[in-house]
């Protein structure tokens, strides 16, 4: 198998990587906190002590960071690994970033011979680990191709979105945005009938049994009711952070969207309370506490 570099080993990045090592990917590691790479290095990754070094020349990197600003870093920069991947180079870039972001790398990588390819995610640290995450990709239909048994290894399932390099990062900033606009519904439903006299959890499970049999309510379903929010599988304050990027899509294309307002306050409101680094759950408390109840099953 080709060899693979690996950049961000965060909550999602780490059992991604480590998926990559049991299907029997040569893999190199790094993380701007060392000390996140010492079990994939046990387990048998070469770790590096800078970005630059994962790659292969002509080879492959996998990035999973948190924003735009070290995606591009981490890239193009004095220690980034781009420069050294070079021609025949890929980049598989799995962060939620802005789609402008993703065309503006695959527009650097081009003038240097390489590719990139955008391929975010939707699943939680547990289907990272699984091996169940669910990819979406753009890009150019030979790398897109080149990419799949990489891909095959971290996922269940991937659907294609064409050869704009952005289009990926809309369908994952549009699916983060139902997700966010589904916690504060079901929020806001489970304190009315907590309010009314009905246990949350007894909600709770109706709904996820029955008529919102999914998913995104089974999941988040159950951590709601509970009021808790310190099981981090996506910090709040990235939560925030793609919101914003949904905000600036929709003002660059003139969509208007009330609802994004909503959440983005809600988050915004949640972070200035001290709850950016819980899981992004965390928000919905603000619901509770808007009605003068405390969350509880």
């Amino acid at each position: 198998m080709q060899p693979v570099g690996f950049v961000g080993l965060g909550l999602m990045g780490g059992p991604m990587a480590a998926n990559l090592l049991k299907a029997g990917f040569e893999l190199s590691v790094y993380n701007r906190s060392a000390d996140k790479a010492r079990t994939l290095g046990d387990a048998g990754a070469r770790v590096v002590p800078l970005a630059r070094e994962v790659a292969t020349p002509g080879g492959v990197v996998v990035t999973m960071l948190a924003d735009d600003k070290v995606l591009e870093t981490l890239t193009t920069g004095p220690d980034g690994f781009g420069e050294r991947l070079g021609a025949g180079g890929l980049h598989l870039s799995m962060s939620t970033v802005s789609p402008e972001t993703s065309r503006r790398l695959a527009h650097w990588h081009a003038h240097r011979g390489s590719q990139y390819v955008a391929a975010p995610v939707f699943g939680r640290p547990p289907a990272a680990a699984a091996g169940k995450l669910w990819v979406v990709q753009s890009g150019e239909t030979a790398a897109k191709a080149r990419a799949q048994p990489i891909l095959a290894a971290m996922g269940q399932g991937v659907f294609d979105f064409g050869e704009d390099p952005g289009a990926a990062n809309v369908v994952k900033l549009a699916g983060n945005f139902l997700i966010v606009c589904v916690l504060e519904a079901f929020a806001e439903a489970q304190t009315l009938a907590q309010k009314n006299g009905i246990e949350r959890k007894a909600l709770s499970d109706f709904l996820t049994q029955t008529i919102f049999a999914c998913g995104v309510f089974q999941n988040y379903g159950p951590v709601i009711a509970a009021g808790r929010a310190d099981q981090i599988g996506f910090p709040l304050r990235l939560g925030l952070k793609d919101v914003r990027l949904v905000q600036q899509i929709a003002e660059s294309s003139q969509t208007p969207m009330p609802f994004a307002g909503t959440v983005h306050d809600r988050l915004l409101s949640a972070v200035a309370k001290g709850r950016g680094e819980m899981d992004w759950t965390a928000f919905t408390l603000s619901v509770s506490e808007d009605a003068g109840v405390a969350p509880s099953a």
